[in-house]
């Protein structure tokens, strides 16, 4: 709904404000700097000050551009791909990293993909849902894997909540994860106090 009406311009906007606000925030409190990532739709990314609106919330809140990550889905790079590169090069050139979420479940084409400044493919928790049982999953996230190396664009595997899928994905050479095994999602302060343990997954324990 907030799609249709145009209201996801304004909250995407603030949640891309408020995430890196919070981000300068834990670094000015002494956390390790670390890059925050922040999906936005495609109402938002086909907005013509788009690349400006991004450049002036990081001036706002003081977030140097190497510690955000924009998130996009394949449904909106492949929009309109010789658009989409241009705001991707402008926003490349700003210093901030760019990554395709969910990748694997829109309009992929490999083509416009190695034209695009992409540091990051994350793929999607569908495929790694049964990748331990299901050939066919661990074999496209095998390949999904080869092709983002073969790029050098980094991989990250989504919606990982056992210690088989991450043994599984470690063997692909995946070696980027996210999901429950790791984390549910927490407030701010509960993430300061997590990341200040130093915690670190031990397959096994």
């Amino acid at each position: 709904m907030a799609e249709d009406t145009g209201l996801i311009v304004p909250i995407g906007e603030w949640v891309l404000r408020t995430a890196c606000r919070q981000n300068r925030m834990w670094q000015d409190e002494g956390l390790k700097h670390m890059t925050v990532s922040v999906n936005i739709s495609m109402r938002q990314f086909k907005q013509r000050d788009f690349v400006s609106t991004v450049g002036r919330i990081l001036e706002e809140t003081g977030l140097e551009p190497k510690y955000l990550e924009v998130e996009l889905t394949e449904s909106v790079i492949m929009g309109d791909a010789e658009v989409t590169i241009k705001i991707l090069r402008e926003l490349k050139a700003m210093g901030i990293r760019l990554s395709i979420d969910d990748f694997g479940t829109g309009y992929s084409s490999l083509v416009y993909l190695k034209r695009m400044p992409i540091d990051m493919l994350k793929i999607d928790q569908s495929f790694v849902r049964d990748i331990v049982v299901d050939p066919n999953d661990a074999a496209i996230t095998r390949a999904t894997i080869q092709v983002a190396r073969s790029l050098n664009i980094d991989v990250i595997a989504e919606g990982v909540e056992t210690e088989e899928q991450l043994e599984m994905l470690n063997g692909l050479d995946c070696n980027k994860i996210q999901g429950y095994l790791f984390s549910r999602p927490l407030p701010p302060q509960e993430v300061m106090v997590f990341l200040k343990k130093g915690w670190r997954h031990v397959a096994g324990n």
